[in-house]
């Protein structure tokens, strides 16, 4: 499965770049933006997916005017935290360090819902919250290093009410992210206030949906983006 996703990782980085190959003078006028993540950042509960917020963030104008903005959306289903820091960052940055004409402008990084589940399902929330910390320090850290001039913004997460244990959890994993984008200057989204109180941001809450369904609709991911634009302009 992990292998099925790196491809995926490595066909979406590279769309963006195969479509201007033919034009490199141009390029380096062009204003990046990268989205990495998990399914939020793939749009997943959103119909169609490109209504998810990154791509909701590159249509809206805030990095800059829609055609002189490149979108690579790197977001896997399923990622989690450690699977960022061994799988799309690694390869995120030697496509760009390939491509140094390439290098984002801007990225948004939305990870740590797949870390909570495995909370959720049994896991010891000590080691998790340990790891989780760990690996979004590193994270920021080799971005910090790699991409210097790059301007990075961090999302926080959203809670659950109906899943047992979520409105719990979900504030500790928002601490952790908060103080380790603090101490990388980095800026965070706080899209848990943007949810609060909102069910139809949820689709656990349509009828029918699945008990542990814990994506948000087309209303949850403009939520998202509204949050991120918050902390970008």
């Amino acid at each position: 499965m992990k292998s099925l996703r790196n491809l995926i990782f490595v066909v979406l980085v590279s769309l963006p770049l195969t479509a201007y190959a033919e034009l490199p003078w141009q390029l380096s006028q062009h204003t990046r933006y990268m989205a990495l993540g998990d399914s939020l950042a793939a749009g997943y509960g959103a119909v169609p997916a490109a209504q998810g917020y990154a791509y909701q963030l590159y249509a809206s104008g805030v990095f800059d005017t829609v055609p002189n903005t490149l979108l690579s959306n790197a977001g896997i289903p399923g990622t989690t935290s450690r699977d960022i820091l061994e799988h799309q960052l690694p390869q995120a940055i030697k496509a760009l360090r390939e491509r140094e004409a390439v290098q984002p402008t801007f990225i948004t990084l939305l990870i740590g819902g797949n870390d909570l589940l495995q909370i959720l399902n049994g896991a010891d929330p000590n080691q998790v919250l340990t790891d989780f910390q760990l690996n979004l320090t590193e994270i920021l850290g080799t971005l910090r290093a790699a991409l210097p001039h790059t301007r990075i913004y961090v999302g926080n997460l959203y809670t659950i009410p109906q899943i047992p244990g979520a409105d719990d959890i979900v504030p500790v994993f928002n601490d952790i992210i908060a103080g380790v984008a603090d101490a990388f200057d980095v800026p965070w989204a706080n899209v848990y206030k943007e949810f609060l109180g909102k069910k139809d941001y949820l689709l656990i809450n349509r009828r029918g949906a699945d008990q542990f369904e814990v994506h948000p609709s087309n209303a949850g991911h403009r939520a998202i983006a509204r949050a991120f634009r918050a902390v970008i302009e």
